[in-house]
């Protein structure tokens, strides 16, 4: 056998052998590519598919078998069912890996209702004549549900329309919410009426006239701004300030209901002060008029049975004036020092000579003689 012709038989035989080796090879790759059954499956289309069902699929990954369940839902299938639909387009040999039910999720954005519900305030905040969004109390026509949106659907909730009106307190809201591909954004409209509130103090239980406010009396509340206005009182105004009229429990407290604490009752007994430069004064008295810190009220000297006004400077005292203190019996008041013009006047009158008195011809009426020619 010469040079070429055992060049040729090698060469054959290398092809036999490369052949033989890739059909094993394929073989093999058969064997480790069989379809293989999920046990949990999730899609974002509308749609199952065979390849969303097996591992392997081949060249049925593509064909749509069932409907996807709704939006942010799990739907489940039997391993029977699914191996029925897969024979009928010839596809045979599934492992089932002893699944016997296959669990299918849609996946979604979901945006929580809570959430929609804070976007509505803050596209209606300061529209209006409205106040921040976190004081506005909505009420809206349909409860707000979580929306599921398809997962492209990834762009920011937008306010497109917003209407109010302060008349009515009607809102009407429209929302848009862009995606990833080119199709319109999704809508999301909401209509109902807003309400702004404010925290006010609120009564627990019914006070009378006069009455002081204690801490357990006050409650605090969010109460519509038109039923208070600007003058709704804090609990830290409430709670120690006097009742100027009577309330009712639930009612919402005003400044213009309250007022300092009476130190002071009509017919209470009372002690009478004057206080100057290293003197202090004091008499019992009776008060004939009630008054806070501040105020002006009329005292009965109960010793001289005398009536003085004085301010009230503390719990059952009143301070009186010098003038008034002359009413105070058994007790030497200082002299007033005299106005320093007056003292200047006496001391100018002093040091100036009185003027020499001046002296004025007497009328005797005498005669008068005419003297001769």
């Amino acid at each position: 056998m010469n040079a070429t012709m055992r060049s040729v038989v090698l060469a054959t035989a290398l092809l036999a052998a490369a052949a033989t080796a890739a059909l094993g090879q394929q073989a093999r790759d058969d064997i480790i590519a069989a379809p293989k059954l999920r046990a949990n499956v999730s899609i974002a289309g509308d749609v199952v598919r065979i390849g969303d069902l097996i591992d392997n699929a081949g060249p049925a990954a593509d064909i749509a078998v069932y409907r996807a369940p709704d939006l942010g839902t799990v739907g489940t299938l039997s391993t029977a069912q699914v191996l029925a639909t897969l024979r009928a387009h010839h596809v045979i040999g599934v492992d089932t890996r002893d699944v016997q039910s296959i669990s299918v999720a849609r996946l979604s954005r979901n945006i929580e209702s809570k959430d929609l519900e804070a976007d509505v305030a803050k596209a209606l905040a300061h529209r209006n004549g409205l106040g921040d969004a976190a004081d506005l109390a909505l009420t809206f026509d349909r409860d707000v549900q979580s929306v599921q949106l398809d997962p492209s659907f990834t762009g920011a909730v937008e306010p497109v329309a917003t209407r109010f009106d302060t008349r009515s307190g009607r809102f009407d809201v429209t929302f848009a919410v862009g995606n990833d591909t080119s199709s319109p954004a999704a809508k999301l409209r909401f209509t109902g009426t807003a309400v702004e509130t404010l925290e006010v103090a609120v009564l627990a239980r019914g006070v009378e006239r006069n009455d002081v406010l204690k801490s357990s009396d006050v409650i605090v509340e969010r109460r519509p701004k038109s039923e208070v206005g600007n003058d709704g009182a804090s609990r830290d105004r409430a709670v120690g300030m006097q009742s100027r009229r009577q309330l009712r429990a639930g009612q919402a407290i005003r400044n213009a209901d309250l007022a300092k604490p009476d130190l002071v009752i009509r017919d209470q007994a009372v002690t009478l002060v004057f206080r100057a430069a290293g003197l202090y004064l004091t008499v019992r008295g009776k008060a004939l008029d009630a008054g806070t810190e501040g105020d002006v009220v009329n005292v009965m000297n109960l010793q001289s049975k005398r009536t003085v006004a004085g301010v009230i400077t503390g719990r059952g005292e009143v301070t009186v004036s010098a003038p008034s203190a002359a009413a105070l019996p058994g007790e030497r008041v200082p002299a007033l020092a005299a106005p320093e013009s007056a003292r200047s006047e006496k001391i100018s009158q002093a040091r100036t000579p009185a003027p020499a008195p001046v002296a004025v011809a007497a009328n005797d009426r005498a005669p008068v003689t005419r003297k001769a020619e």
